[in-house]
């Protein structure tokens, strides 16, 4: 595979992650980084996840691949403008929603450059130093719409996500947004709530420090997700959460219920049901 300039627009988790894979596959002749957040630019050059820092439309000018790492309001305000500038470049966007980015660009002349893609990925931190060796390996990547991708732009981005250990799935944007509502954006919105509902009962913090279990960590982790990313996540995606929302809370008034009407055989049922998710998670 053809080692070309790439510049990476957002070098946070997932764009310090790529890049030390992209790096250490040798995809990349020479990685640019793009970033408004001038600590982001000093520690990713630090940290070596990048060669060097530009502004956004000299890193466009002389890359070959430009791959953005932003959050999803930020992707759908300067797409248009990148394709208006872009020649031949190949433009990969890593955003965790797709239908209104697919949409804003759908007449865009230079439309085939874009490859639309969500690595089903991610942690709670954030920044560069939150970039992780492997992050990729033997995880999911969603390409979305590809036939409305040029083939040369669509098989380079494959090649680039085989060669860091992805599996490749193909979804239209609307099903994407769809299952991404389910399957990530609920678990986030499901751990805020968590983690708000213990800190309004729990007053004194050095006691849920002192109480809280492996398990709990586990499912309250999301809750330190960084906001700025996920509030346009559920914005854009507002719909399929709601949908998702409504079924979740009526999960949870079952469980409710069967506590207040002292109905533990349903409550045993409930959880038999729920222990069915093992044949998908193991």
């Amino acid at each position: 595979m053809e080692r070309k300039r790439i510049a990476i627009v957002g070098i946070g988790l997932i764009g310090g992650s790529l890049a030390l894979q992209l790096n250490e596959k040798g995809l990349a002749s020479k990685l640019t980084g793009v970033d408004s957040n001038r600590d982001h630019q000093k520690k990713a050059l630090e940290l070596g996840l990048v060669d060097e820092i530009m502004e956004l439309d000299d890193a466009i000018e002389s890359s070959e691949v430009i791959i953005l790492a932003i959050p999803v309001d930020s992707m759908v305000k300067i797409l248009p403008a990148i394709l208006d500038k872009i020649d031949k470049q190949i433009v990969v966007d890593l955003g965790s929603t797709k239908e209104q980015l697919i949409a804003i660009t759908k007449d865009h002349q230079k439309r085939g450059r874009l490859v639309a893609t969500h690595p089903m990925w991610g942690t709670e931190y954030s920044g560069p130093q939150a970039a992780v060796h492997g992050a990729f390996e033997n995880t999911a990547v969603i390409i979305c719409n590809p036939n409305e991708s040029d083939a040369d732009a669509l098989e380079w981005t494959k090649n680039m996500y085989k060669k860091i250990g992805m599996h490749l799935l193909e979804m239209d944007a609307v099903s994407h947004d769809l299952h991404a509502a389910y399957v990530s954006h609920i678990s986030h919105i499901t751990s805020f709530a968590l983690a708000n509902t213990v800190l309004e009962k729990e007053k004194e913090d050095e006691a849920i420090f002192e109480l809280a279990s492996a398990g709990f960590a586990s499912t309250v982790r999301l809750a330190k997700s960084n906001p700025s990313m996920w509030v346009p996540i559920f914005m854009q995606n507002r719909e399929n959460v709601l949908d998702v929302l409504n079924e979740h809370i009526s999960q949870l008034r079952k469980f409710k219920s069967c506590l207040e009407k002292e109905n533990y055989e349903y409550l045993q049922e409930l959880i038999e049901n729920a222990n069915k998710i093992r044949r998908i998670i193991k």
